[in-house]
Formats: C-alpha cells, sequence, structure tokens
C-alpha cells in the first residue's frame, strides 16, 4: 500500500494550526509574566475574602481631628 501525498488542503490547515497555536503560545506566555510580575509585588496585594481591610479603616486618633477641620 502506498502512501498518498499529502493533500494541498491540510497544508493550509497544518500552517493555520501552526499560527494559530504560536499565538496561543504567547498569550499563556503573557499571562504567566503578568502573574510572575503581580506575585513579586505582593505587598500592594490585597485580596476581598470578606474580612475588613486594615489599610480602610479609619485611625480612631485621627478622626476627631478631621472632623474639626484640624491639623
Amino acid at each position: 500500500m502506498a502512501l498518498r501525498p499529502e493533500h494541498e488542503i491540510h497544508t493550509r490547515r497544518r500552517s493555520r494550526n501552526v499560527g494559530l497555536g504560536i499565538v496561543l503560545l504567547s498569550f499563556v506566555a503573557l499571562v504567566f509574566a503578568l502573574t510572575v510580575v503581580k506575585v513579586q509585588q505582593g505587598d500592594m496585594m490585597e485580596a476581598f475574602d470578606h474580612q475588613p481591610r486594615v489599610s480602610l479603616t479609619p485611625v480612631p486618633d485621627a478622626a476627631p481631628a478631621l472632623a474639626e477641620g484640624g491639623q
């Protein structure tokens, strides 16, 4: 049984599949790189975990001074 030569449509499909594979791999690499950068700057990350964030709670001593328009 002889092997048939590859049809022209299969060659075009292969080139489209290779192009799509390159696009998908570059997207995955971009998401991975953004994740690595975000994790390295972990001090700025605060997740929403249904807990009050300390960074948003007012300081008790500063609240009366601000209400009086003070310093």
